[in-house]
């Protein structure tokens, strides 16, 4: 009985110690992070992709100075010509394309020297614009898409 309540009193002071040797800690500090903005961050990349950083930039910026506001991206030509009443040739067309297709922009232009063309949609990718060709090759058979500079579409589709 006496070896018992040796082991016994031992166990309960080695219990007692143990927990009074952990500190105390407040609930503030479980929340403050010390290594926020303290550390270093290393990128290691291929200088191929600074060069085609640099190739974006300088075209984008191009394009500001040329005066175009946009981006490059796609459109669909649906009337290109030079004819003697090509003027009112390219009215009509995009006229009857306004009437089928009202929600799809459509961009008249002029070329030097004397070609009028349509134009129609803003499209980032040419699968994008592939989608609309489809439906408008219906109504336009000679319709195709051409690289240009585009508006800035909307982000959030209406």
């Amino acid at each position: 009985m006496g070896r018992n309540f040796y082991l016994l009193s031992v166990v309960f002071l080695l219990i007692t110690e143990l927990c009074s040797s952990q500190a105390f800690i407040k609930t503030a500090d479980l929340f403050r992070r010390d290594d926020i903005r303290s550390g270093q961050l290393n990128i290691f990349q291929d200088k191929a992709i600074d060069t085609l950083m640099t190739r974006y930039i300088l075209a984008n910026n191009k394009l500001i100075t040329d005066g175009q506001q946009g981006m490059q991206g796609f459109r669909i030509q649906i009337y290109y010509s030079s004819v003697r009443n090509a003027r009112e040739e390219s009215a009509k067309t995009q006229a009857k394309f306004i009437e089928l297709f009202p929600e799809i922009p459509s961009y008249p232009d002029y070329q030097e020297p004397g070609w009028f063309i349509v134009r129609v949609g803003d499209y980032r990718t040419t699968i994008e614009c592939y989608k609309d060709l489809v439906m408008i090759r219906k109504e336009f058979p000679n319709a195709y898409w051409i690289p240009t500079v585009i508006k800035f579409p909307d982000q959030v589709k209406k």
